[in-house]
């Protein structure tokens, strides 16, 4: 095991125990405030319809209105996906794309 890794593990380690004693202030990384997503916009950015939309990224077509109606906020990892189709969809759609190339290529060689 290399030095570094040696002290990245010991620091955590102190960073852990200090925690438990009640120390707050070491061992954390600053938390980014997710804004809220307007799913619908993120959504017609990308030219896809709900059904479209909601199988291209694993989620209901349900989950899809009940975000774009505001009746369920998303949260978590979707939120953070949600955030990143808004900002960044091209990195959303490369990244799928070569996701399908891969399984097509593991398909017609397997």
């Amino acid at each position: 095991m290399g030095e570094q890794v040696s002290n990245d593990i010991q620091a955590g380690l102190e960073d852990a125990l200090a925690y438990a004693k009640g120390d707050r202030s070491r061992g954390q990384e600053a938390i980014v405030d997710i804004p809220t997503v307007d799913v619908r916009a993120a959504r017609q950015r990308l030219g896809l319809s709900q059904p479209d939309f909601a199988n291209a990224f694993g989620v209901s077509v349900a989950t899809i209105r009940n975000w774009e109606q505001r009746r369920r906020q998303p949260k978590g990892a979707a939120r953070v996906l949600l955030t990143v189709i808004e900002r960044n969809p091209a990195a959303i759609m490369d990244a799928l794309r070569d996701l399908r190339q891969d399984q097509k290529n593991g398909a017609a060689s397997g």
